[in-house]
């Protein structure tokens, strides 16, 4: 009978059971946070003004709370998003949310339960959480590890209900952890960060060797000579960092000039693509960071409006989705966490002109109408009202055309009336 018991309450995937194979132990991400961290946002102005204004866009969205089709304006669940913890306030706390997220493709979520309710949120750092696997494709618990000192939450192996929420973006090679952004763009941000240390390198060495040593005179470099010599150019004038430096040559020796100049390699035109490309990875238009070159929008209004479009509010409708499983069930039923989305500037500007829109079409109705601003439907808003002074399309009119025909059309009592201004 237990056996039985437990088949009916085992997990009903097949593959769950083999999506990790080998021992039980918790799991590193494959790549290092730290280079994403220093290479991606430290050093790269362009990824880092690209997370900046992501996340600093979703963070201003003021969080909803909505019981059923009721919002609720103060309620325990939405003074926590308000003030997760001591140390940050809401838009602090979904700024360092985001700004993780984008920077490893993780994000982790920590609640304190007090009396079985949420109290505190955290966010912990991604390269300092490991994931330990379970039996049947649902992490089996998180452990958390800071120097010499760990601490570690359990997680049900079967539901996956734990104190610590995993986000995590999609990663076709990665069972356990998300890809990040800048991983995608990784070949770009090198690309960006060399171009900017070989201009630094050119301009404060003045010159640009690029080409061939010859050896004028007879004979041949001997072993000992050529090694020293190649060592030398390898230590010496190699790599971004000894680009311009001048090349000091021997007795012998020639340099014949090979390479192309900075203005015929468009390094500064190679340096802004790589710029665009980082701007791609991120979902950021390059209008949006001063990026010269060729843009997909004709102005900046039109850029910031896709920037919420395409990129923010998908995201934060994937925190809230992450939210409203996790969180709100520990408030009670049928609470749901959205997002004021008419407050951001952005959006309103375009609903405007929707609206607008909407007032000046005649073949919708009034309900029709209230539906596009948000608005519930009314007793008799179902018809379609047209102004009364329109013809149907090819109609012939019937207009008297002279004096008589006028007397005809009207008797006495109606030339009288508009004579005086009965208003008949």
């Amino acid at each position: 009978m237990f056996e039985r018991l437990k088949s009916l309450l085992k997990k009903q995937s097949r593959s769950g059971g083999v999506i990790f194979s080998g021992t039980r132990q918790a799991q590193w991400m494959r790549r290092r946070y730290k280079e994403f961290a220093e290479e991606g946002y430290r050093r790269n102005v362009v990824a880092y003004m690209a997370i900046n204004k992501v996340s600093r866009a979703a963070a201003a969205i003021p969080l909803t709370l909505f019981r059923g089709n009721k919002e609720i304006v103060d309620h325990p669940l939405l003074r926590l998003l308000q003030r997760p913890n001591p140390m940050q306030s809401g838009s602090e706390y979904m700024q360092a949310l985001v700004g993780f997220f984008l920077i490893s493709g993780n994000a982790y979520i920590e609640r304190t339960m007090v009396n079985g309710v949420p109290r505190e949120l955290y966010t912990l750092r991604p390269d300092r959480m490991k994931v330990v696997p379970g039996p049947m494709g649902l992490p089996r618990g998180y452990t958390y590890t800071v120097g010499q000192d760990s601490v570690s939450w359990d997680s049900d192996p079967m539901t996956g209900e734990s104190d610590i929420r995993h986000l995590r973006a999609f990663n076709p090679l990665d069972d356990w952890y998300g890809m990040s952004p800048i991983e995608a763009g990784a070949f770009a941000v090198d690309q960006h960060n060399e171009s900017m240390q070989w201009m630094q390198a050119l301009l404060q060495n003045g010159a640009a060797p690029s080409g061939a040593l010859e050896y004028t005179k007879e004979g041949q470099l001997g072993d000992d000579e050529y090694a020293r010599l190649k060592a030398e150019i390898d230590e010496q004038y190699s790599g971004s960092r000894n680009a311009g430096r001048p090349l000091l040559l021997e007795g012998g020796m020639t340099w014949r000039q090979m390479g192309f100049s900075p203005d015929q390699m468009a390094a500064l035109e190679s340096r802004y693509a790589s710029a665009r490309d980082i701007a791609l990875a991120f979902g950021v238009s390059p209008l949006l960071l001063n990026i010269p070159g060729d843009s997909t929008y004709s102005n900046y209004r039109e850029a910031r409006l896709a920037l919420y479009e395409e990129t923010v509010l998908p995201l934060m409708d994937s925190v809230c989705d992450e939210l409203n499983a996790w969180l709100a069930p520990a408030f009670g039923d049928r609470l749901r966490i959205g997002m004021d989305v008419d407050s951001i500037p952005a959006i309103a500007e375009k609903r405007r002109e929707m609206w607008a829109m909407a007032d000046r079409s005649q073949d919708l109705t009034i309900n029709e109408r209230r539906e596009i601003k948000g608005y519930e439907a009314i007793s008799g808003g179902d018809e379609v009202l047209v102004p009364a002074n329109l013809l149907p399309l090819g109609e012939p009119l019937d207009v008297p055309s002279g004096p008589d025909e006028i007397d005809s059309a009207l008797g006495p009592g109606d030339l009288k009336a508009i004579a005086y201004g009965d208003g008949k």
